[in-house]
């Protein structure tokens, strides 16, 4: 009886998890294309993700990577892993920032795959040809955290609209063509030099 009894229980969790992550990425579906379309405006209170809900959403790190979520939760977690919470912050907020811009795809997942088909990935945790799986779950926890928060947009813009990032120990060949918006402890931020935003 303790065993029906408990796998009863066990098929009910496994079925609200699964329900919550679908409700999920609708959500962040919704979401990210309201970024897309104007960031100006609050995210209406039925559109926002709740902490349970993220967390349902890829929890051990090991799905494939095809919704918002997972896609800036990796992003985030890659880049920005061993970072403090702002570095994390401002990783998320580039993936934004890049949303409907005339250069960029118009989803998260989009914007973060992009230029993998010519090998020149814009976050190069994509194209490094290494495992995408996290290794620890607790950092991907603060990482999905962070997504939930950038696409509800409860974050402040940290970099000031930067569309671009480097980390400190490297100078990349690209900064001539770039104004620096702001720097965080690990990484420094840059738009376009002929930006209007």
């Amino acid at each position: 009886m303790r065993t029906l009894f408990t796998s009863l229980c066990l098929t009910v969790v496994t079925l609200t998890a699964h329900a919550d992550t679908g409700a999920t990425l609708d959500k962040a579906q919704a979401l990210e294309h309201k970024v897309a379309q104007d960031s100006n405006q609050p995210v209406a209170p039925t559109q926002v993700i709740t902490k349970a809900e993220v967390q349902a959403v890829d929890p051990a790190g090991k799905e494939s990577i095809d919704d918002a979520i997972t896609c800036l939760s990796r992003t985030i977690y890659w880049e920005a892993k061993g970072g403090a919470p702002a570095d994390m912050e401002a990783v998320a907020q580039v993936v934004l920032n890049r949303l409907g811009r005339e250069d960029f795809a118009n989803t998260v997942c989009g914007v973060v795959k992009q230029g993998s088909e010519k090998k020149n990935c814009q976050f190069s945790w994509w194209c490094d040809g290494r495992s995408d799986q996290v290794d620890e779950e607790d950092r991907y926890s603060v990482a999905k955290e962070v997504a939930r928060k950038a696409l509800n947009q409860q974050l402040t813009d940290r970099t000031r609209g930067a569309l671009y990032f480097h980390d400190r120990n490297v100078s990349p060949s690209w900064l001539k063509q770039h104004i620096k918006t702001a720097e965080t402890g690990k990484f420094i931020f840059y738009k376009p030099a002929a930006s209007d935003s």
